[in-house]
């Protein structure tokens, strides 16, 4: 079956999606269910995702990346979380928050922090959730104040990418406590060896297994003033805009997972003979597949028309609500469908289907869970 089809994904994006898909056929499918198993980070595929230049260039040209766009991140996602999506996110936050730097960080910054990331030599990452919150940006705790040349951090981030890996991170903290709750918020760059940063890896997950999440502390952890992203009080907004290009590439995550699910269904159905008859000719059979078919063309054009929205600001919050909320929750449902249609085969984790069942469950929380999402889009159309 070709569900990713290049139809809908613009020219310029073309060579970019062939290249991702050649790469995740090569590296990342082969090597998905031993990653799962073993729950190890994937350095190996980090490692050749570098070098094929298919991680970390979203970031300028004139810092060592491709300027890869919007639409060029959501091409690679989808074919990525086709193949597997835990190791396709490790691939995907090598470089997650360096976007904010680059859009409001000085040039010193850029050099300092981007280049390197740009030029594979360093991962990044972002902290913003906390233990005891997650889609509430304006109710994050850990604070930074300013001491003299320096600020202070105190708190702790809960489900932060290469929280432990990483050579340093954006961290969302909390510098204000004014009336006014989304501007008591900034934006800091935290290199993981700064005094006072410690980080753990999150125990085992249901799913996304190959890729790590960390849980850091911060306890009197100092950095220089000038590590401060843009002006003090503003990361809120700054987040705000950083998530809507991430919602759309979150949607991919859903595209490429949908696919998955429907391909291995498909091929389990015309291969496998009940009651004297192939599967696939029972028509309650053909309606699951058909209605796993519409769904997912419906989130895929949608998805797609919000990347075009997004990408030219408009009203991109609203577009890339949809787009997540819609894409995410399709391949939930599409893989629930594959279970069923699977029957006793589709518990066993050998099986491809079982994975993304589990993987499947995570992208409907991540950047933002979906119930903030139709929030977002209801608040949007007032």
């Amino acid at each position: 079956m070709e569900l990713l089809d290049e139809s809908i994904v613009p020219e310029h994006v073309r060579e970019v999606k062939q290249d991702a898909r050649e790469f995740a056929d090569e590296h990342i499918a082969p090597n998905a269910e031993e990653y799962f198993r073993t729950g190890e980070y994937p350095w190996d595929v980090l490692e050749a995702g570098q070098e094929a230049g298919l991680v970390a260039q979203d970031i300028n040209e004139d810092l060592g990346g491709r300027d890869l766009g919007l639409e060029a991140m959501l091409a690679i996602a989808e074919e990525f979380y086709r193949a597997d999506a835990g190791i396709a996110l490790t691939l995907q936050l090598a470089s997650f928050g360096a976007e904010i730097v680059e859009k409001y960080g000085s040039d010193e910054q850029k050099e300092e922090y981007l280049r390197p990331v740009a030029e594979c030599d360093q991962i990044t990452g972002l902290a913003v959730s906390e233990p005891q919150t997650g889609s509430d940006l304006a109710g994050m705790t850990t604070a930074a104040e300013k001491d003299g040349d320096e600020w202070v951090l105190n708190g702790e981030k809960y489900w932060v990418g290469n929280a432990v890996e990483g050579d340093w991170l954006t961290v969302y903290a909390k510098t204000g406590d004014s009336d006014d709750r989304y501007s008591n918020f900034s934006m800091f760059i935290v290199p993981t060896d700064a005094p006072g940063y410690e980080a753990e890896h999150i125990p085992e997950k249901m799913g996304f297994r190959a890729s790590k999440q960390g849980h850091i502390f911060f306890e009197d952890c100092r950095i220089p003033e000038e590590n401060i992203i843009g002006n003090e009080g503003t990361g809120f907004y700054m987040l705000a805009d950083f998530f809507n290009h991430g919602r759309v590439v979150v949607g991919g995550h859903g595209l490429g997972l949908a696919a998955a699910a429907i391909e291995e269904a498909w091929d389990f159905v015309h291969d496998r003979d009940a009651f004297g008859r192939e599967v696939s000719e029972f028509q309650s059979v053909q309606h699951d597949l058909a209605d796993m078919l519409i769904d997912f063309e419906r989130a895929r054009a949608l998805n797609w028309r919000a990347a075009e929205k997004v990408a030219n600001q408009d009203n991109a919050g609203y577009w890339a609500a949809l787009a997540k909320a819609n894409s995410t929750e399709t391949a939930v449902d599409c893989a629930e469908k594959g279970m069923q249609l699977h029957g006793g085969r589709s518990v066993l984790t050998e099986n491809r289907i079982a994975r993304v069942y589990r993987d499947c469950r995570i992208p409907v929380i991540y950047e933002g869970a979906n119930a903030v999402q139709r929030n977002l889009i209801y608040s949007q159309r007032q």
